[in-house]
């Protein structure tokens, strides 16, 4: 599982900046705020994304896809918990994807894999699966909204 710390702070940083979003670094063994998972996984509370070095690449980008995805105005009343619609989530999955490709070290194979570890789930058994095969409605989501 490829770690933040493993690839640096700075490059999300920029990556989440460009979407309005700010990226802050919670220290070791502190608990992160707005983590809808707890342990290590990263948090959000309105436009600000929060992990630690031990946090999974995949759930930096997760949460804050979960943000980019929804409208501005909607934003900022986010606390942990971002939405309960499958249209966002499956959006918020597809985008991750993607924009892993923007991180150095990263990429989205390697995302994919790490997704599958972690254990998201897909009716066609694999993130990849999902993605090259049957994310036609997350596609068109973003397309929507200007996103891909």
């Amino acid at each position: 599982m490829l770690r933040v710390g493993e690839i640096g702070f700075d490059a999300p940083r920029a990556l989440l900046a460009r979407y309005g979003l700010s990226l802050v670094a919670v220290a070791d063994a502190t608990e992160i705020p707005g983590s809808y998972w707890g342990d290590t996984e990263a948090g959000i509370i309105g436009t600000t994304v929060y992990a630690r070095a031990d946090t999974p690449v995949h759930s930096l980008l997760h949460e804050a896809c979960h943000l980019i995805v929804l409208p501005e105005d909607k934003r900022a009343l986010v606390h942990t918990d971002a939405t309960d619609s499958i249209e966002e989530e499956d959006a918020t999955c597809y985008l991750q994807i993607v924009l892993a490709d923007e991180l150095p070290g990263v990429g989205s194979a390697r995302l994919m894999e790490d997704m599958d570890r972690w254990g998201y789930t897909y009716r066609l058994g694999s993130t990849r699966a999902w993605f090259e095969q049957d994310a036609g409605e997350a596609q068109a989501f973003l397309r929507e909204r200007g996103l891909l």
